[in-house]
């Protein structure tokens, strides 16, 4: 076990999930189907991994310890199988994310169902305190904010009839809605984040996201982000 790991003080986070940070290390209790075999969705996601230990638990027959660095960068999806929509890869690089500067993505969705107008996004940011994480207010649409009409917001950003900019353009990801089911796939393409002021809570830090859309009460997607930022 890496040194400065003595003792965990670990909660629970949504299920059979623990966090504890301690001596700059993100630690994360999963469940397993063996002592020593880490299984589960996201667990590959989890940033690198330094050490994998089987560790009982009581109300389980046995967990995984993963012992990560704290922050970077990781994902899963969040919803039940039922979601139509699921995220199948997301990189970012660098990591942590610099602002401003260029960044990195690669990413591939696949959706079963066509997603329509009215589309409602609800989003759960938190930051990282020490060991608490602290959700982040709604303030000028940033932060834990709750979208009610994300189709607009697209029409707004970028005028009905307006050619999609690159790279969806060039791979075919469509930027309006109704968004026809299939897959979508955007290899390593580069975004510049320019200079912009951010709120003094929105800058260099840990954060988590949990963001769920749906349409009419029904679920279609939830994906759950953990990244840093490194504000210059």
């Amino acid at each position: 076990m890496p040194s400065g790991l003595e003792e965990l003080s670990a909660r629970n986070e949504e299920g059979n999930t623990y966090l504890a940070f301690e001596g700059g290390l993100k630690v994360i209790f999963w469940p397993c189907l063996s002592a020593n075999i880490c299984r589960g969705p996201g667990v590959q996601h989890w940033g690198n991994l330094l050490q994998t230990q089987g560790k009982a638990r009581p109300g389980s027959n046995s967990s995984c310890l993963l012992v990560l660095q704290f922050g970077g960068f990781a994902w899963e999806n969040c919803g039940d199988k039922r979601d139509p929509v699921v995220l199948q890869s997301l990189s970012v690089a660098p990591d942590p994310i610099s602002i401003p500067g260029s960044l990195r993505v690669s990413a591939a969705v696949s959706s079963s169902k066509a997603m329509a107008s009215p589309l409602k996004a609800v989003l759960v940011v938190e930051k990282a305190l020490g060991d608490l994480w602290i959700q982040l207010p709604c303030i000028d649409q940033l932060g834990s904010c709750t979208y009610n009409d994300v189709c607009t917001i697209l029409d707004n950003l970028i005028p009905p009839g307006t050619t999609c900019p690159e790279p969806l353009l060039t791979y075919g990801i469509p930027c309006h809605c109704p968004f026809k089911a299939g897959s979508y796939s955007l290899p390593a393409s580069d975004f510049i984040l320019p200079d912009m002021e951010l709120p003094s809570w929105m800058t260099n830090g840990n954060y988590r996201v949990r963001a769920t859309v749906s349409n009419g009460g029904e679920e279609l997607a939830c994906v759950k982000l953990a990244f840093s930022l490194q504000s210059q």
